[in-house]
């Protein structure tokens, strides 16, 4: 398995077909905003991470300047987190987090955060709570962090 970056890859066709096939309404949500090229006016620069097996695509992510908490000075923010269900239960996802973490790092981030309301997930992969805050529709979000 490895880690590839969307707007690099080859074969961006299969790709998007593939984070668009998600049983997941957010994920589906994302292959639209790729394929209109509306991702960056939502969340600014941004990488879509995937960790792949083969041409079987395992999970994926954002990295991006902002998510659904805006406005914020917080960032960068780790977001569509999603594991396909063969491949759950395995912890997978924390690859692609320690991936995500890293470039964040690189490009000089002290912290990462997430909006979720998953309690008991992110912490598994030393995200903390730390606020409860408004997403763009109004609704209260939990905001973890991890310093990187």
């Amino acid at each position: 398995m490895k880690v590839i970056e969307y707007f690099n890859a080859e074969n961006k066709e299969l790709w998007l077909s593939k984070i668009a096939s998600s049983d997941w309404g957010a994920g589906q949500y994302l292959a639209y905003l790729i394929k209109d090229k509306k991702l960056f006016d939502l969340v600014g620069k941004a990488k879509v991470l995937m960790l792949i097996d083969d041409e079987n695509l395992v999970s994926f992510c954002t990295l991006a300047e902002k998510d659904d908490v805006q406005p914020t000075e917080l960032t960068p923010w780790i977001g569509w987190i999603y594991t396909f269900p063969a491949y759950r239960g395995n912890r997978l996802a924390g690859e692609l987090l320690s991936n995500a973490e890293e470039l964040a790092k690189q490009g000089g981030a002290t912290h990462t955060y997430i909006s979720t309301n998953h309690i008991g997930l992110y912490e598994k992969y030393g995200y903390e709570f730390f606020t409860v805050a408004k997403d763009v529709e109004g609704e209260d979000t939990r905001v973890y962090r991890k310093q990187i």
